[in-house]
């Protein structure tokens, strides 16, 4: 059901103009929009505080990103805390890295492995690429061809120590300006809070989708970004084997 909406919209779009694509949007992300998919999950970082693992995974959510390491020298305070205690909970969690365009590569492949341990029940790493608009160190914002060299360096070097492939997560503006028709061979996560994916990516091929960063869950106080599988449960058993392609 899910990709015969995905065909139905992006049929729509091709035959609409803009007003009537804007009425196929809103009808899309009412038949498939988050709840519509059966593997559910959250990302989440030092800001959701203590969080309460075992009434999250009561909740019905699947699996969680946690927030590992940004730039060369960062670990986020409870990354460890989280990772153990969301194992420990039966979640299928991973570890993220927020990249930062003022370091070298090779720098924040080394930070990233040393602090993030080789578990092998753990889901794939994932290389977070944003633009950081607020960030105050750094408004660095690299060309193409050097944001792909970089990424590739990072992607393959992680692959090769955890022997999982990486995803990458992105969002709307990045995609755009930086990703466009690149990195078809990984497995994309996607942040769309402002409609579906296929309207804001158009034909990309996705995997996750954080569709809200104000979700709130059981055993998280306050706001929690909430996320979804593309496809069915079997499905997500051969992404967590490392059978599913991209």
């Amino acid at each position: 059901m899910i990709a015969a909406t995905r065909r139905w919209l992006l049929g729509c779009a091709a035959l609409a103009g803009l007003a009537v694509l804007a009425g196929c949007s809103a009808l899309e992300f009412e038949s498939s929009g988050p709840e519509a998919f059966p593997v559910q999950g959250i990302d989440v970082s030092k800001y959701q505080e203590t969080i309460d693992w075992p009434a999250v995974r009561t909740a019905g959510k699947t699996f969680a990103w946690i927030k590992a390491t940004e730039g060369g020298d960062r670990v986020d305070d409870r990354f460890h805390e989280n990772f153990a205690a969301a194992k420990a909970a039966g979640l299928a969690r991973g570890a993220y890295h927020f990249y930062y365009f003022c370091r070298p590569v090779e720098d924040q492949v080394a930070w990233f492995i040393a602090n993030v341990p080789a578990d092998p029940d753990a889901l794939p790493p994932v290389l977070d690429m944003e633009w950081n608009h607020q960030s105050p160190t750094c408004r660095l914002q690299p060309d193409r061809d050097t944001i792909h060299r970089d990424m590739r360096t990072w992607l393959t070097a992680v692959e090769k120590h955890y022997g999982k492939r990486p995803v990458i997560y992105t969002t709307v503006d990045f995609h755009r300006d930086r990703l466009q028709g690149a990195f078809s061979d990984y497995h994309i996560w996607v942040r769309s809070v402002a409609g579906h994916p296929t309207v804001r990516y158009g034909a990309r091929k996705w995997h996750f989708w954080q569709h809200t960063a104000t979700g709130r869950v059981a055993g998280i106080r306050g706001d929690v970004d909430r996320n979804v599988f593309y496809g069915s449960r079997a499905d997500w058993q051969a992404f967590v084997s490392g059978s599913l392609a991209p």
